[in-house]
């Protein structure tokens, strides 16, 4: 994949975006459309002591509680002139935990509630009573099904596709005898088709994909058992490269892959650009990893949940022009953020440009010498 140009594609469209907001909200500041640019079924106008639920799925994928939490709560705080405050938990992974905490939400009467799923279809009901109770849904990251009022998340097909692309091009033609291994995420995240959907459509006919996997709740320790079961069965030096979903399973994955003795790493694939996922890019340990950009999403979605919640119709409108469907819904309005492939040449142009994490971070002293051969200083 071209990362330039991805990025720079990336780039129009998040001013194209950021252009329509701007211009709704001067809209609605003046009055036009709609007086106040109030809707008539939102709650009341312009209040800022509002209280945003989030619920954001396990601690295993470090974005979440490194940057998520931290980017919604500030973001709420401004919007709010720091009068806004943002209920947070964590489910760790467990279905059970997130419903119990969907429901403290709903008793406590926050006004908007933001939720990454850790099961799609069984997180359903606690929507439903949310929407009973007039509490609208956001559903972050992933899509949760019920009657949610909007969804922000990246194009997860085209996630696929970029991981599937990044492997083709690493093997260099050498054709579909190349032996691939596919770590998958979780069933019940309903990114994980999408994902895999994208990347089959890039190595089908093109690799001989020999295992694959679905890894319950992206645990990186079922990876690494599924891992070490690959390699007993088709052989250590037999596997070409390996497609891990994200970059907690591709850490997993290369574990198992040391143990097992292996001189060199095949190329692995991962997702959301883990510091210590960088730091295997850095080193020549893990082939590369899809940036989506946690600023942009945690942004937004603070955003979107603080306009709902304040009646700016126009402005909320503006954020979600995308459509998505889910098994109980159609016409969902949508944000969908673009993704970049990170690898050892875009590190500067991705992560390090977009503030988050700096050279001295990444380049620690395990990983001076690899970022000074790659001019990362």
């Amino acid at each position: 994949m071209n990362t330039r140009t991805s990025r720079k594609a990336a780039v129009r469209q998040t001013t194209t975006a950021l252009a329509a907001i701007s211009s709704a909200l001067t809209l609605a500041a003046c009055g036009a459309l709609g007086g106040n640019g109030v809707g008539s079924g939102s709650a009341s106008p312009r209040r800022d002591d509002i209280k945003v639920g989030l619920l954001l799925p396990d601690r295993d994928t470090a974005r979440f509680e490194k940057f998520d939490y931290p980017i919604i709560k500030k973001q709420v705080d401004s919007l709010t002139h720091g009068k806004g405050k943002v209920v947070y938990a964590n489910a760790e992974a467990s279905v059970e935990k997130q419903s119990q905490q969907f429901q403290r939400l709903v008793e406590q009467k926050v006004d908007i509630i933001l939720v990454d799923a850790v099961d799609a279809k069984r997180i359903a009901p606690d929507v439903q009573k949310s929407k009973d109770a007039g509490i609208p849904v956001i559903a972050y990251d992933r899509l949760a099904e019920g009657p949610i009022d909007a969804y922000i998340s990246h194009d997860n097909e085209l996630v696929g596709q970029v991981q599937g692309r990044a492997i083709v091009e690493a093997l260099d033609g050498k054709g579909s005898s190349s032996k691939v291994v596919m770590m998958n995420g979780d069933p019940a995240d309903p990114n994980t088709a999408r994902f895999k959907e994208g990347a089959l459509g890039e190595l089908d006919g093109k690799v001989d994909i020999v295992k694959q996997y679905d890894t319950d709740k992206w645990s990186p320790a079922v990876a690494k058992a599924h891992m070490k079961e690959a390699i007993q069965s088709v052989g250590l030096t037999n596997i070409a490269a390996v497609y891990s979903a994200n970059d907690g399973m591709a850490g997993a994955a290369i574990d198992a892959l040391k143990e097992a003795g292996a001189s060199k790493i095949p190329p692995v694939t991962g997702q959301d650009a883990n510091l210590d996922a960088v730091q295997r890019i850095v080193a020549g340990q893990q082939y590369m990893t899809v940036y989506k950009s946690f600023l942009e999403e945690a942004t937004n979605a603070a955003e979107m949940a603080v306009n709902k919640v304040q009646g700016r119709d126009i402005a909320f409108d503006a954020l979600t022009r995308d459509k998505v469907d889910s098994p109980t819904q159609k016409d969902i309005p949508a944000m969908l953020v673009p993704v970049v492939s990170l690898t050892k040449n875009n590190i500067k142009d991705t992560v390090i440009a977009d503030g988050v994490y700096t050279v001295r971070q990444i380049c620690t002293q395990a990983y001076a010498s690899d970022c000074a051969a790659i001019g990362l200083k």
